[in-house]
């Protein structure tokens, strides 16, 4: 028993180590990316006009009591259905709710919807919180019913039997450092296949492979305002590439 115990804490002690000795860095960007926000309207973009917004050069999503959301509601990207991708971009947002980045999604129109925006699909979390698990970058099934697929700070795939963590990424404290709160955070996100990755201020923050048979390989972007309490989300520097 004793040596089972201390191959565990000596386990748990190395992915700790190597998520804060060895982190991996996002990969330079490429000059093929393409400017999907023109930094001066929404051409490009549909959403439900109370909402957003184009304020000071960057896109603005607020609700507010008088002005609430019916429903999660999306701002969504018109122009094409990306399958491989690399998409940077920068966000802020409020802490008294969550928002996201909807990738490999749907717009789903029929049957009882709530508005007239509402997708469903991979999510990448926004949160303007700094301890885990309930941080920007996690993976979230939007509209589905896996939750949570992965989390930050997890190499993870999704097996027959459920979510399989393999390492650790970043710890709590490394987190808490790297993330800007009430400020400006960059995102990468990469899709090859059913391999995701998510950088934060450029380093890999989560690692995730899906199974072939919930894998979503194709669909529109959207970002997200969530129902509930009065918020706000900003996004600029949207910028994508189609992967090969």
């Amino acid at each position: 028993m004793f040596r089972f115990v201390a191959l565990a804490v000596f386990i748990s002690s190395a992915l700790n180590a190597s998520a804060a000795d060895d982190p991996q860095l996002a990969p330079a960007e490429s000059e093929e990316m393409k400017c999907l926000f023109n930094g001066k309207d929404l051409t490009g973009w549909d959403g439900d006009p109370r909402l957003w917004s184009v304020r000071e050069g960057v896109i603005h999503g607020e609700t507010t009591a008088e002005n609430p959301a019916q429903g999660n509601t999306f701002l969504i990207r018109q122009d094409g259905v990306p399958n491989d991708f690399e998409l940077r971009l920068s966000f802020r947002c409020s802490s008294a709710n969550n928002s996201g980045i909807q990738y490999r999604s749907k717009h789903i129109i029929d049957g009882k919807v709530r508005n007239a925006w509402v997708v469903r699909g991979y999510q990448h979390e926004i949160r303007n919180e700094e301890k885990l698990p309930n941080v920007a970058g996690f993976i979230y099934d939007e509209g589905g019913k896996r939750g949570r697929i992965c989390l930050v700070g997890e190499k993870a795939t999704w097996t027959e039997d459920g979510k399989k963590v393999t390492a650790s990424l970043i710890t709590e404290d490394e987190f808490a450092k790297l993330f800007n709160l009430d400020d400006w955070n960059d995102v990468v996100i990469v899709a090859r296949g059913n391999h995701i990755q998510h950088y934060l201020n450029g380093r890999l923050i989560l690692d995730f492979n899906d199974s072939p048979q919930f894998a979503l390989l194709d669909g529109i972007l959207a970002l997200q305002l969530h129902a509930g309490k009065p918020m706000w989300a900003e996004f600029k520097n949207i910028r994508m590439k189609e992967l090969e």
